[in-house]
């Protein structure tokens, strides 16, 4: 059994991005991930690795969708089911609220 495959990154659509418990919004276009998008427009979000591994950046995503630049994220079944996600690694694929689990 193979891992599911990341979908191509070429897409030019551009969402928005509202960061709790403040309200900071940023454009979020779906080329970018969250974490980029977020730091290109001045919103600091917690951050380390930026692969994906570290969890630094992990999220509650409260509203919309995102897809993967990697194939499997590292985040447990649970915690995408409890609705995480890592900004680090995660592109929006609509208008999205992420509230950070730590420190910015």
């Amino acid at each position: 059994m193979t891992a599911p495959q990341p979908e191509p990154f070429d897409d030019d659509r551009e969402f928005s991005a509202q960061v709790l418990p403040g309200g900071a919004r940023f454009a979020a276009p779906a080329s970018l991930t969250l974490l980029e998008a977020a730091l290109l427009d001045g919103v600091a979000l917690p951050s380390s690795c930026r692969n994906g591994t570290c969890r630094a950046c992990m999220s509650r995503l409260h509203a919309g969708s995102v897809r993967y630049r990697i194939a499997w994220p590292g985040l447990s079944p649970d915690e995408k089911d409890d609705g995480f996600i890592l900004p680090c690694v995660a592109c929006p694929t609509s208008d999205v609220t992420i509230e950070p689990a730590g420190p910015a």
